[in-house]
């Protein structure tokens, strides 16, 4: 596990996106998986969704590397990282798409409109225990989104991978973004601000 400012870090994601961000605010990490059936996973709005499910994931990674009890020892703490993100579209929760289908319903509703971004993360320090969890909200509008490139980005296998099938970083996606209101980051997977705050708090 990489270490960098007198403690490890794990982050609980395969989210290349995430692995960017986190790399971009200077850390050194693991990459260590949950394996949850987030769809179990139900609440009504969707801050309690991507909360409980932020933390449904590192309850099970902890589980994975054998509970806490293995990290009370260590001289320094171990710092895992968690968060979960969805795209709320005319007050409806948008997870991953599932099929073609959806993913065309979802994508042709942001042409020329915009979608909702909640996204939450957990700092969990694996020494102590102690944990902090929140979200924070983003907001993008689009300029209309032409067919071919609705039909381009169903055949592309990333857009089933993200909230919504809404990935801000992809090229065919990017010229058709109008406006951003709230962090570009939160949109992308993980609150940078908020992931700071939670990493000084549990330390």
């Amino acid at each position: 596990m990489a270490m960098k400012r007198g403690f490890k870090m794990i982050l609980g994601s395969q989210s290349m996106a995430r692995k960017r961000i986190l790399a971009e605010m200077g850390y050194e990490f693991t990459v260590v998986t949950a394996d949850i059936d987030e769809k179990a996973i139900r609440r009504d709005n969707p801050e309690d969704l991507v909360v409980a499910i932020a933390q449904a994931k590192a309850d099970e990674i902890i589980s994975k590397l054998g509970g806490l009890t293995q990290f009370a020892q260590d001289p320094q703490p171990t710092l895992l990282i968690t968060a979960d993100t969805v795209v709320v579209y005319k007050g409806v929760i948008r997870e991953k798409p599932t099929t073609k289908d959806e993913a065309r319903l979802f994508i042709k509703g942001y042409s020329g409109s915009h979608g909702g971004v909640v996204g939450s993360v957990l700092v969990s320090n694996l020494k102590t225990g102690v944990q902090r969890i929140g979200w924070d909200k983003a907001e993008v509008y689009f300029h209309e989104i032409p067919e071919k490139v609705i039909d381009d980005l169903i055949d592309d296998a990333v857009t089933f991978k993200v909230a919504g099938g809404l990935m801000l970083e992809h090229p065919l996606i990017a010229p058709f973004i109008d406006t951003v209101v709230g962090g570009v980051d939160t949109v992308m997977g993980l609150p940078k601000e908020l992931t700071e705050k939670f990493i000084s708090e549990v330390l």
